[in-house]
């Protein structure tokens, strides 16, 4: 196999797991309802982007590891710890929201933003 046909090998395995790999909407919903709205926001901003299939492979991929991340309740800081438990979460999330901004439109904040309303009223 050349260096070429296994670059490109690798990059389809990169798509396939993202596009294969599914986030449990209720389990992030579970998990959500219990850290509160601030971390909510980027949390369903990147599940909206993770699961827009106009988002480029790997920005999908970072979305994934971190919401695996926000939802695996031993981590840096485990969630279970009263107040600091899911601070490690925010800044992972906000990390790579930053990171990956120019990716957000308008039409994945919206979605998230009526999530967050649903989820969260006001």
């Amino acid at each position: 196999m050349t260096d070429k046909e296994r670059a490109s090998s690798e990059y389809t395995y990169e798509a396939e797991v993202v596009d294969s790999s599914v986030i449990d909407e209720g389990l992030l919903r579970k998990v959500l309802i219990r850290a509160g709205r601030t971390l909510a926001q980027p949390a369903l901003e990147a599940f909206e982007m993770l699961v827009d299939t106009s988002t480029p492979p790997q920005v999908r991929m970072t979305m994934l590891a971190a919401l695996t991340y926000l939802i695996m309740p031993m981590d840096l800081v485990p969630d279970l710890v009263p107040i600091a438990g899911f601070s490690d979460d925010l800044v992972a999330l906000t990390a790579v929201i930053s990171l990956w901004s120019s990716y957000i439109t308008p039409q994945i904040r919206n979605k998230a933003r009526r999530k967050l309303d649903t989820w969260f009223p006001i």
